[in-house]
């Protein structure tokens, strides 16, 4: 589980990248959401411990990741859009990491990066800027902590490798462990996430599971528009809305209209719908 009591970051001399955050996150796979520079890199810091709140606190299983104890440390790594491995080779790093990170599996590893067509011999330096991302991937996930985070993973994947990325995450879920993704491209990752964390404006908009969604709006899609929808989008002739959940209502999850929609002005009333019906449940 983790936790964030009012959490705020403020970068020095700079603006406040992250306002009086609160929300719990059970395990499984998590979409984060936001535009750029809503503060979704920053969140994914503190949680790693790399970056401390200004206010608040954050904690996984009961710690805070601020005070760097190994016990926590080697359950939580982190993946950067621009991140660099030590080593020279996925090989060398996962040899090296293995000593901080108990779980690391190397049969894993071999499989993550045979299905992306490398060996993990391969010089990081040489690689293009999609294989590299794989590689770094591949090695992240044979680590196995129970905290994973992922800022931008699709980054430079061509479509077979996103397709291949997304049934990497549904194989590497389980019940305790924890896997955040930002991402722009939600359509390579569909039916994986178990929630969605939303930030808008630099504070948190949206932290629900998928079923607390789906039992409180619907998406749907069709050439013209439902009279009691909450937001439409058009597009190629195609209107796709959100209205409120009936009782018998079945639908998918839209996650790129679920995103445009909380960064619209009927963001209140759609968090306010999804919030109330999940106070509701037993």
């Amino acid at each position: 589980m983790i936790t964030f009591n009012n959490l705020c970051y403020r970068y020095p001399k700079g603006p406040e990248a992250l306002s009086d955050i609160t929300a719990a996150i059970s395990p499984g796979i998590h979409l984060l959401l936001g535009e750029n520079g809503t503060g979704k890199t920053t969140l994914l810091h503190i949680i790693a411990g790399l970056l401390y709140p200004t206010a608040g606190s954050v904690e996984v299983d009961g710690m805070s990741p601020r005070l760097r104890q190994p016990a926590l440390l080697e359950k939580i790594f982190f993946l950067g859009d621009d991140m660099t491995l030590p080593g020279g080779t996925a090989l060398a790093f996962a040899h090296t990491a293995a000593k901080a990170y108990a779980g690391f599996d190397a049969g894993l590893l071999a499989d993550y990066l045979a299905r992306f067509g490398l060996t993990g011999r391969e010089r990081l330096d040489r690689l293009s800027l999609g294989n590299r991302r794989k590689s770094l991937i591949a090695v992240a996930l044979a680590l196995r902590t129970q905290v994973l985070l992922l800022d931008e993973p699709a980054n430079g994947l061509d479509i077979g490798s996103k397709e291949t990325l997304g049934r990497m995450l549904a194989e590497a879920a389980g019940d305790d462990r924890t896997i955040i993704v930002s991402t722009h491209v939600t359509h390579d990752f569909h039916n994986i996430f178990d929630g969605v964390i939303a930030l808008r404006r630099n504070r948190l908009q949206l932290a629900a599971t998928l079923t607390d969604i789906l039992s409180a709006v619907a998406f749907t899609a069709g050439m013209i528009p439902p009279v009691e929808a909450i937001f439409t989008h058009q597009s190629a002739g195609l209107f796709r809305s959100i209205t409120a959940a009936g009782a018998d209502t079945e639908t998918d999850i839209d996650y790129n209209l679920l995103y445009m929609a909380l960064q619209s002005d009927r963001a209140d009333i759609i968090t306010s719908l999804i919030n109330s019906h999940r106070q509701q449940q037993p």
